[in-house]
């Protein structure tokens, strides 16, 4: 009986082990909306005008689609709100020496693996703001489900959790 328990005890934990690493990272789908603000460079002030404009655009963006009930309804209110968006980001800039292009549709995103979460490489309908030359680091986070918003808005519950449950639900179907 000591050794059933044993071997009972060995191949539960092995399962549980096996269903955890094959759990271990969430694809988010094909089908999200993008945002993504690519630097002129690397030097400190053009990290610092990315910042700024990433932060006054997602700001933006929290209070435009805090209210949007699904991908179809952001992308009209993000389509509505490009002049806006553009305004925005003009006055971020000030009075720094820097063009920008802002694009709404399909743009190219490299993979990225970020809190266990895999973004593959592609072409992904997306609001992409490049400043200057496009040639620095770049931010980006997923619109559509509000995964970047999540943060910005206080009433959100936390993505880590959520997708920390929906690993444990999933794990067992």
């Amino acid at each position: 009986m000591k050794k059933a328990l044993i071997i009972l005890a060995i191949l539960i934990t092995l399962l549980v082990y096996s269903k955890s690493q094959a759990n271990e990272v969430v694809i988010i789908p094909d089908n999200s909306l993008r945002f993504r603000v690519i630097a002129n460079s690397n030097n400190v002030n053009d990290f610092i005008i990315k910042n700024k404009v990433k932060t006054v655009v997602e700001k933006e963006l929290v209070t435009l689609l805090e209210n949007a009930k699904d991908i179809s309804e952001t992308k009209e209110i993000i389509k509505e709100n490009l002049p806006n968006i553009n305004k925005t980001i003009s006055n971020a800039i000030g009075k720094e020496d820097i063009d920008y292009d802002v694009k709404f549709g399909f743009n190219y995103f490299p993979k990225k693996i970020f809190k266990g979460i895999i973004y593959n490489e592609g072409e992904y309908e997306s609001l992409v703001i490049t400043l200057g030359q496009g040639n620095g680091d770049n931010w980006w986070c997923v619109l559509f489900p509000p995964l970047c918003l999540l943060e910005e808005n206080p009433t959100s519950s936390d993505v880590e959790y959520q997708l920390y449950v929906s690993r444990i639900i999933n794990g067992f179907k």
